[in-house]
């Protein structure tokens, strides 16, 4: 990873703090600002985020070097949190040793999610068996440090469903990270007692059809709302920007209001609270998030 952390407390420590928020506060439960796309200029991205009511954003691990990347950012910078853990795609390279050191990562307050883990037989980065051999494992960590799981899944035929039933994670914490699948996975999720994360997927009018009809059938106090930034920009502005970052969020947010027929200002404050529960943050430290400019 490549991008400078150096300087960016400049970005908030310069700026006077309100005594309050506006009224909307948006939490961008599943981004990658440790990514080199972000290389170049982090902070004028974090001060977009403040610009669009995006208050705080999850900054997710996907490997070694990716998670500490992910807790450095989330240390330095205000309203930034960390998951750590190896994605599905690098698991051929994962070892014991590998997920000890990831684990240590987690003294750090500033984790608070293992992932994102699952499992990916669409592209087969790494083979079948290491998918599931290190998803398992890595839900048994989760489970030791009382973390919750961000999951990642793509094609995998019902075999996701069927490790978390037989490892026994009914009733856990946990969020379906860019969930695109069908209604009766979508059931079963909720069924399992999965928080649903929804990304500018919806936005798109081709691609996001289906899941514009399930959007509704969640229930409200199990609806999260993120980027995936860099990847999956939103419409209308995947026609201006190639990058996604945590700014668009908020408008997946007015989306699925707009799907659900519910009003952003109402629908903002209870997906807030539902990321804030999922991932173990106080939501009444307001020094705790990234404040609104003036």
């Amino acid at each position: 990873m490549k991008v400078p952390v150096s300087g960016l407390e400049s970005i908030f420590l310069n700026r006077p703090q309100p005594l309050n928020f506006h009224d909307m506060k948006i939490f961008d439960s599943h981004c990658h600002l440790n990514d080199d796309a972000f290389a170049d200029d982090l902070p004028q991205v974090l001060a977009r985020m403040s610009e669009n009511e995006v208050r705080a954003a999850m900054i997710v691990g996907i490997d070694e070097a990716c998670s500490r990347r992910a807790v450095a950012l989330a240390e330095q910078c205000e309203g930034c949190w960390a998951s750590v853990g190896v994605h599905p795609h690098d698991t051929a390279a994962c070892s014991e040793s590998m997920l000890a050191r990831i684990k240590a990562l987690t003294a750090s307050p500033k984790v608070r999610a293992w992932g994102e883990i699952g499992l990916d037989f669409n592209r087969m980065h790494s083979p079948r068996a290491d998918q599931e051999r290190w998803f398992v494992r890595q839900l048994e960590i989760a489970s030791e440090l009382n973390l919750p799981i961000i999951l990642h899944e793509r094609d995998s035929g019902g075999r996701l469903l069927e490790l978390l039933r037989a490892h026994h994670w009914i009733g856990r914490r946990g969020v379906v990270h860019c969930f695109s699948g069908i209604a009766p996975e979508l059931d079963q999720y909720l069924e399992m007692g999965f928080y649903i994360g929804i990304t500018g997927i919806v936005t798109l009018a081709a691609r996001g059809r289906d899941l514009r009809q399930m959007v509704p059938q969640i229930p409200i106090d199990r609806l999260l709302v993120e980027t995936d930034a860099p990847y999956l920009t939103p419409t209308p502005e995947r026609n201006r920007h190639r990058r996604n970052e945590p700014a668009f969020v908020r408008t997946v947010l007015f989306k699925v209001a707009e799907v659900r027929q519910e009003a952003p200002e109402t629908l903002a404050p209870v997906i807030w609270d539902n990321t804030c529960r999922l991932f173990g943050i106080a939501n009444d430290r307001e020094d705790a998030f990234l404040s609104p400019p003036l």
